[in-house]
């Protein structure tokens, strides 16, 4: 938790609440421009009063009450305060126009009473003028009440936000954790193979596992990896499954376009690549792989077909890899990809096109 971050968020919400207040009763003390001195302390004990509701109904009776969908209580307390200040005001602050006497009595220099025009004779206000501060108050109410659900509403939009965040977060790790226990054991299935036969390409393949792991120890754990370090991955798994097998002259592998100031999700091909030859391998240990990659501007077209030679399926590992890169593919590039998948007779068909981020998009 950001301790400063919050607490230069609560200092930059006084700083603006504060200016709000001094702009409001500055424009109420604007019809005494002429004489300040006719402020009376009814002014001060209305606006005194209607801060002290704003903050009441702020920070107390909306969020127990009416976020709390506690509304008759929520009504009832609003209404019983706004009527006791209303109360207040008449009774002890607005003048008591009733005893006013319906005319002034004046005098000529010889004690001749002078009767004034009705015109100039001191009426009192219209009776609903005392109902005014009631207005004020619900005024401030409404306020108060907007202000605060409009801000619960952000915070609780944010807080899921983050927790949504949050989740696929764990997920992603979690897809990324299955991805790399599913690549070693292959991998060392392979070497396995190798040893068994006793082949003197033994330290070659421990040689390429290990930059391999290099790569799969201080990358993956990234958002994003260069598009060439992956490219690069893909090639060296490749060289290693050629280390295993008795025929490689139908395997290929084409890439074309512009690799650098490219990013790409860790791990995100390899799962096709290794289901190709797992699949598109016979017993005799020949394999029909091709692959292509071609980059044009930020687009990525992933190509890939293998013939299904091993038909033999291991229920406890089978699919884990393309269940894996469907997921991450959905969560990651939810807009930004076209996955098609088809099996034609005894060939297996991979098309992925990918929208890729510049590098330098994803350092920032």
């Amino acid at each position: 938790m950001n301790l400063e971050g919050i607490t230069n968020n609560n200092s930059n919400k006084i700083l603006i609440h504060s200016i709000i207040w001094c702009f409001l009763i500055i424009a109420s003390l604007l019809p005494f421009y002429e004489n300040y001195s006719s402020i009376n302390a009814e002014f001060y004990v209305q606006w005194s009063s209607g801060i002290l509701l704003f903050y009441a109904n702020y920070f107390y009776f909306v969020p127990h009450f009416l976020l709390q969908k506690k509304y008759t209580t929520y009504l009832g307390v609003i209404i019983s305060i706004v009527t006791v200040l209303t109360c207040i005001k008449i009774f002890y602050f607005s003048p008591d126009f009733h005893n006013l006497p319906q005319h002034q009595k004046l005098f000529d220099i010889h004690g001749k009473e002078i009767f004034l025009n009705k015109h100039f004779q001191k009426k009192p206000p219209p009776f609903f003028f005392k109902f005014f501060p009631s207005l004020f108050y619900l005024f401030i109410v409404s306020i108060s009440t907007l202000i605060k659900t409009l801000s619960e509403f952000y915070t609780n939009q944010q807080n899921k936000l983050i927790s949504e965040t949050n989740k696929t977060s764990t997920e992603l790790n979690y897809l990324r954790k299955q991805t790399n226990p599913h690549f070693l054991f292959n991998a060392l299935n392979s070497i396995y193979s190798l040893a068994y036969k006793k082949s003197d390409l033994v330290p070659d393949a421990i040689v390429t596992l290990s930059e391999m792991m290099r790569y799969m120890l201080y990358e993956t754990d990234n958002k994003a990896v260069s598009l060439e370090k992956e490219i690069n991955y893909i090639k060296n798994y490749i060289e290693l499954q050629k280390l295993r097998l008795n025929n490689i002259e139908n395997i290929f592998i084409n890439i074309h376009g512009d690799t650098r100031n490219k990013s790409i999700e860790p791990l995100l091909l390899i799962s096709f690549i290794e289901n190709a030859f797992k699949y598109g391998t016979d017993y005799k240990g020949a394999a029909f792989v091709k692959i292509k990659i071609n980059i044009v501007d930020n687009i990525l077209d992933f190509w890939i077909e293998n013939k299904i030679e091993n038909q033999i399926k291991d229920p406890n590992n089978s699919g884990i890899g393309l269940n894996n890169i469907k997921n991450r593919l959905n969560i990651l590039y939810p807009n930004a990809h076209q996955l098609n998948i088809e099996q034609m007779d005894n060939v297996y068909r991979v098309h992925l096109n990918l929208k890729l981020e510049s590098l330098e998009n994803e350092i920032r």
